[in-house]
């Protein structure tokens, strides 16, 4: 039974949840977005994924300051909505909001392990092989909420982030859809999340972007899939700042620490205990390119070093 909801999110997996919802025949009289932000060198004004798509289905469009305004909350409860569907927001939901209306969140996780803001690159960077979706019923705690449904996925061992939040955001989308067909039949029935196995996961800070070479090869690799192809894994070569996008665990020994090797056309760093296959990166101010490609052009030394004070 479609219902007439509020939604609110931000990042391109929202934009795909909201997508599922329109296509499952809910009532949107609003779409609540992170306002335009300055993004790149040139600093232009960038709206977010999830503006862009309500732009595209004609949905009507608030990008407030905060959504806990008095102002906003009151035009909220004007359009008479049964429930606020959350995803990947940007902004916490105070309490005016939390009581009045039924707030159903779009977690990327199997709570409560890796609540906080980055739970698909955490997992990542831990090497999970098995990860899934939550929809809670929000409260004031960070990620603390009641469980309403649970869904698992298993995690490709060479899958990124990129991949990864798709493939949630489709099985989020299809069980926020159960969800809110049993709030609408009066099914729901959330329960309090356990208290063992509570992980955090927090925001993505300039110290994980940094590689650090003493590592095993399966650490690196994945701290770089954890971080494509949104954010990107850097890393010193001969002097000069590279991210790094694609990479596998390689079996390389008696490799010289510190100098990146070519081996039959890969191009391998030490680290660890082996070697690291670099598939893909991005050289200073210029576009992404395969490791072969960058191979035939690059001119300059092969030193590898971390980032200074990261």
């Amino acid at each position: 039974m479609p219902l007439r909801i509020a939604f609110a999110g931000s990042p391109p997996a929202a934009a795909i949840v909201l997508r599922a919802l329109v296509g499952a025949g809910h009532d949107i009289p609003v779409v609540v977005s992170q306002p335009d932000r300055p993004k790149g060198r040139g600093g232009k004004t960038v709206p977010t994924a999830v503006s862009s798509t309500a732009g595209e289905l004609g949905l009507e469009l608030w990008r407030p300051a905060s959504i806990n305004e008095a102002e906003t909350l009151d035009q909220l409860d004007a359009l008479d909505v049964a429930a606020v569907c959350v995803v990947g927001f940007g902004q916490i939901l105070r309490e005016r909001l939390l009581a009045s209306w039924p707030c159903l969140n779009v977690h990327f996780s199997i709570l409560p392990a890796y609540r906080g803001a980055a739970p698909v690159e955490r997992a990542l960077m831990d090497g999970c092989t098995e990860t899934g979706v939550t929809i809670m019923r929000m409260d004031a705690g960070l990620d603390t909420g009641p469980i309403i449904a649970i869904g698992r996925i298993d995690v490709g061992p060479e899958e990124d982030a990129g991949s990864l939040l798709g493939r949630l955001a489709v099985a989020g989308a299809e069980l926020l859809n159960e969800s809110l067909a049993g709030l609408a039949d009066g099914t729901l029935n959330p329960v309090d999340q356990p208290e063992q196995g509570v992980s955090f996961a927090p925001k993505i800070g300039d110290a994980d972007i940094a590689l650090d070479f003493t590592r095993s090869p399966q650490d690196v690799a994945n701290r770089i899939r954890a971080l494509s192809p949104h954010i990107g894994a850097a890393c010193l070569i001969d002097g000069q700042r590279f991210k790094l996008w694609a990479a596998r665990s390689a079996h390389a020994p008696n490799m010289q620490a510190g100098v990146a090797h070519i081996e039959d056309g890969r191009l391998l760093f030490p680290c660890g205990d082996g070697a690291l296959d670099v598939l893909e990166l991005q050289p200073p101010n210029r576009s992404r390119v395969r490791a072969a490609d960058f191979l035939r052009g690059w001119r300059g030394g092969f030193g590898l070093a971390q980032i200074p004070g990261d």
